[in-house]
């Protein structure tokens, strides 16, 4: 076995030895090489080929990464905008909503490059190297090839010292080369022109999977963005009609504020030809003070008109938009009445709910 294993390597430097001899009079002129134009030129193809594929490989995967990195700040950025947008602003909720929404977007947008054009192309750009391996086998046997060649040509040069079991056995070795380099050069005049035609289907089908994908997650993240957009509009508004103000002492407060000091009293006395109702604050100001109490619905106490956009927190609660009007009636459980808040119908919906007296004017 030790023999055998001995002379399995001296005859593998015995080759290497013969392959660099015959490479160096290659290149000292002395002796001839093989030529193959066509081969050359899709041995040419495959580099530039292979050369293009390994730098797309290269820049996708920096893209992807800097895209997880991007989807990273989102989120972040969205994380903190849920945490400094304080729950009583309008569209707090929706706020939430958009945020989860968005990161859904940028999950399925990762996914996609990662799955459907990272992947095919990785498929892609991994059969360079084994045809390379091929490409540099057949580069060997060539050189054995030209070897062989030579040497038979030299033991064929002098008829006279000619020794016909050397030269008997420098034919054998010839064609044995010979087979070797043209099976592979036959399948490689094969290989290569089919890899090089499919890279136009390849980087079309890949191009396409990625602008699509593009498409698709800017498309829907710019509809998420512009819901964002019209929270914040609604905000600026109403922030700027002073919804969100802290009053002073002096002025209406905020019926759920912890510093109002109204009481709201409600005398349901019966009139002689209606029923009226006194809305009183410990101040001494009338809030029905100025209201139209003639021709109204039975029930109703007075009407009022809306001077703020409310939007409801609880179920019990009436929303409105500015310029609505309101039917103001009694509570049906005098004991549920909060200081400063009204019950109130609204006109043209007939909704019914609690509201704040302060976002309304008497009619």
């Amino acid at each position: 076995m030790a023999e055998s294993k001995g002379a399995l390597i001296a005859k593998t430097v015995q080759k290497h030895a013969g392959r660099a001899k015959e490479k160096f009079l290659q290149n000292l002129g002395k002796v001839d090489r093989t030529a193959d134009d066509i081969f050359d030129e899709h041995l040419q193809n495959f580099t530039r080929q292979q050369n293009s594929a390994n730098r797309l490989q290269k820049e996708f995967n920096n893209y992807i990464r800097c895209v997880r990195a991007v989807q990273v700040a989102s989120k972040t950025l969205m994380d903190s905008l849920n945490e400094i947008y304080e729950s009583q602003w309008t569209g707090h909720d929706l706020l939430y909503v958009q945020a989860q929404n968005l990161d859904m977007l940028w999950q399925d947008f990762t996914h996609k490059l990662a799955d459907q054009v990272l992947v095919p192309l990785n498929t892609y750009q991994s059969q360079f190297p084994e045809m390379r391996k091929k490409i540099d086998k057949r580069g060997r046997k060539l050189v054995d090839y030209d070897s062989q060649r030579h040497n038979f040509q030299s033991l064929q040069c002098n008829p006279k010292k000619r020794d016909e079991l050397k030269v008997s056995r420098g034919k054998e070795l010839l064609e044995e080369a010979k087979r070797t380099y043209e099976q592979l050069n036959s399948e490689l005049h094969d290989e290569l022109p089919a890899l090089y035609d499919s890279r136009v289907l390849f980087l079309v089908t890949n191009l396409q999977t990625l602008f699509a994908a593009e498409q698709v997650f800017h498309a829907e993240s710019a509809k998420v963005y512009s819901e964002l957009e019209a929270i914040v509009d609604k905000l600026a508004n109403e922030s700027q009609r002073g919804s969100y103000t802290l009053k002073k002492n002096t002025e209406p407060q905020s019926p759920k504020s912890p510093n109002a000091n109204s009481a709201l009293i409600i005398n349901t006395q019966p009139s002689q030809n209606n029923i009226s109702a006194d809305v009183e604050y410990e101040n001494g100001t009338n809030f029905s003070a100025g209201a139209t109490t003639d021709n109204l619905p039975p029930g109703v106490l007075y009407r009022v008109k809306a001077t703020y956009k409310y939007s409801r927190e609880d179920v019990d609660e009436l929303s409105f938009d500015v310029g609505e009007i309101i039917r103001v009636v009694e509570y049906n459980d005098p004991e549920e009445q909060e200081e400063g808040w009204l019950m109130g119908i609204k006109e043209g919906t007939n909704e019914k709910g609690m509201f704040p007296a302060n976002f309304t004017k008497p009619l």
